[in-house]
């Protein structure tokens, strides 16, 4: 089983190129941690005694009235720590979900085996194509109506959101370039794809997705901005009934609907446009060059356009030797930037005129997926992160060598208005991470990855001050399947009571292996 980005940890047994820690063995134990906010103090503390004793006692009990923790005896053994009479057993043959099983006969993988009342079923599903020996990046997933969809540069398919059967299947002419981070209100996403198949051909025309329907739209040629305006992919995000293009020192917008192009710039002004975030809001991110120094840095910038017509509303340029990585919000807009010589970062609140709410150095850590430390593509692709209209919710972890943590086990909620932290969850076991979602009826919707012997789970965190409560719990059998859905490419959504996962690469199906897809669980 694969399911990895460039440069994620390979599993066990696993011939592919690169090295690095195997994935955590499958095995299962106890119902999640419980949480415990604390209000402010740096991250690595831990409160103990008999407040915290008694929070435990009484979460776990709260999680096991939910349903929450199955056992079931398969092969391999218990996470470190854990004791080994409680680990499982059984004979090499059986699939622990890692797709490395023989997938037939009476060793088929359910992940819902042994499910307990109160536990929310799973579906998963692998990728079955063909695709290039390194594998190919996976996008979505975009949930839209009753269905749930994924991409590939070849394709789009499309699953039913309450079971996980295939509904359409829709193979693209040439290999997608570019895509959104998000459909448009109506279901419709505009793509980037390649003039041929060839891998050295340009990013040339755009294509309509219509992903209610499984069908393809309109396809337009985007046309050269100036002689320069070649590009081998682009960068793209959808506002309102406009998608944007962003490709070598040009930008262009067109019409969702019909194709129409609506504005376009041919000259930079010295700020050449390097990506866009797109949803309530169409934000531009810019490169600027210091036209007194050619060697210089330079400097970034961040602005609201309209969609409509491409006129800049407002600009924000950030001082010498920082640089955006990621936009976490639109709606209020929130960004983060690295700064190129020291080793701190900073998240930045806007008002609706431009105007800085806040600006704050953390002085906890977070994914290289959430300030681009390491990470230059995706400016919209933080998936641990949410927000209301006063607070930021993110994914934290101890400060590290680096700018990028790998280890976001607790959760941070920051005032947006003065750039403060106001409470922080008690921090989950090793090896579990914590991801913000969403944020619904005052309360923060955080997806907790299995690890030190447990299952995956949903919870909601009270906005006010991070108390816990259980949304999900899924069965412990599939902690082997969640697995190996790394952190380092998971794409996740949530929508409608249930969790979506989907891995950031897949690979061609192979005897004994295969690439676990896209897996769900929810009520």
């Amino acid at each position: 089983m694969t399911g990895r980005t460039p440069g994620t940890p390979p599993e066990p047994e696993e011939q592919r190129p690169s090295a690095g820690p195997p994935q955590v063995p499958a095995g299962f134990g106890p119902p999640p941690a419980p949480f415990e906010q604390r209000r402010g103090g740096p991250v690595g503390r831990r409160r103990t005694g008999r407040r915290r004793t008694a929070v435990l006692v009484g979460l776990t009990a709260a999680l096991l009235a939910a349903g929450a923790g199955a056992y079931l005896a398969v092969r391999g053994g218990g996470a470190a720590g854990e004791d080994p009479a409680a680990a499982p057993s059984g004979t090499p043959s059986v699939d622990q979900g890692d797709g490395k099983g023989p997938g037939v006969g009476p060793h088929v993988y359910d992940p819902n085996a042994g499910i307990r009342p109160g536990e929310a079923r799973v579906w998963l599903r692998d990728h079955e194509g063909e695709v290039a020996g390194g594998g190919a990046s996976q996008y979505g997933p975009w949930r839209v109506g009753d269905v749930v969809v994924r991409a590939t540069a070849a394709e789009f398919v499309a699953h039913a959101a309450a079971d996980g059967k295939e509904r359409w299947k829709l193979p693209l002419r040439t290999p997608m370039c570019g895509v959104p981070h998000a459909p448009s209100a109506d279901g419709k996403l505009v793509v980037g794809v390649k003039e041929s198949g060839s891998q050295s051909s340009h990013c040339t025309d755009l294509q309509q997705i219509d992903l209610t329907a499984g069908k393809a739209g309109w396809t337009v040629r985007v046309p050269a901005e100036n002689d320069q305006d070649s590009a081998l992919s682009f960068e793209m995000a959808i506002a309102g009934d406009t998608v944007a293009v962003a490709r070598t020192a040009v930008m262009s917008g067109f019409s969702v609907t019909d194709g129409r192009k609506l504005f376009g710039t041919s000259k930079t002004n010295g700020c050449t446009p390097a990506a866009f975030a797109g949803g309530a809001r169409l934000v531009a991110l810019r490169h600027c060059f210091d036209r007194g120094d050619a060697l210089a840095g330079g400097r970034s910038m961040v602005e609201e356009l309209d969609p409509a017509t491409g006129a800049s509303r407002w600009h924000h340029t950030y001082e010498k030797d920082w640089t955006v990585g990621r936009v976490l919000s639109v709606d209020p807009l929130v960004v983060t930037a690295h700064h190129k010589d020291k080793k701190t970062w900073s998240v930045t609140a806007f008002a609706a005129d431009g105007r800085v709410r806040s600006q704050s150095t953390p002085g906890f850590g977070v994914s290289g997926r959430c300030n681009g430390f390491g990470n230059s593509t995706g400016h919209q692709e933080c998936y641990a992160a949410a927000t209301d209209a006063d607070t930021l919710y993110i994914g934290a972890g101890k400060p590290g060598k680096t700018l990028a943590v790998e280890d976001t086990h607790q959760v941070v909620a920051v005032d947006l208005d003065t750039g403060r932290e106001k409470w922080r969850t008690a921090e989950q076991p090793k090896g579990r991470t914590m991801w913000p979602l969403a944020v619904q009826e005052g309360r923060v919707v955080v997806y907790v990855s299995p690890g030190s012997g447990q299952a995956a789970s949903v919870i909601s965190l009270a906005a006010a001050d991070g108390s816990a409560q259980p949304v999900l719990q899924s069965p412990a059998v599939a902690r082997g399947a969640e697995g190996v859905f790394y952190a380092h490419g998971i794409r996740l959504a949530w929508a409608d009571g249930r969790v979506f996962l989907v891995n950031g690469r897949v690979y061609s199906p192979e005897p004994r292996k295969t690439t676990r897809a896209i897996l769900s669980f929810g009520k």
